[in-house]
């Protein structure tokens, strides 16, 4: 019967690294309501690591709070 075995947990790295990829940049909050990731600083770090070109610029919204946005540059191989 289909569908009715283990449900496959969901990788939340590889989730956000192909976003980066596509999206080229990611935020703290986009990585929350659409991966329900709460490390991703976590994930940038492991990505880095990897050999992955990350950028990354902070910026203060109207109401003085501070944020991160993660800009990717290109692949490991490129």
């Amino acid at each position: 019967m289909k569908g009715t075995g283990p449900k496959r947990k969901v990788n939340k790295y590889l989730q956000v690294k192909k976003y980066l990829q596509r999206y080229k940049k990611i935020t703290t909050w986009d990585a929350i309501t659409k991966f329900r990731a709460t490390r991703l600083s976590d994930i940038i770090y492991r990505m880095r690591g990897e050999g992955y070109s990350i950028a990354s610029e902070w910026h203060t919204n109207k109401d003085g709070i501070r944020y991160t946005i993660y800009y990717y540059w290109g692949d490991k191989d490129e």
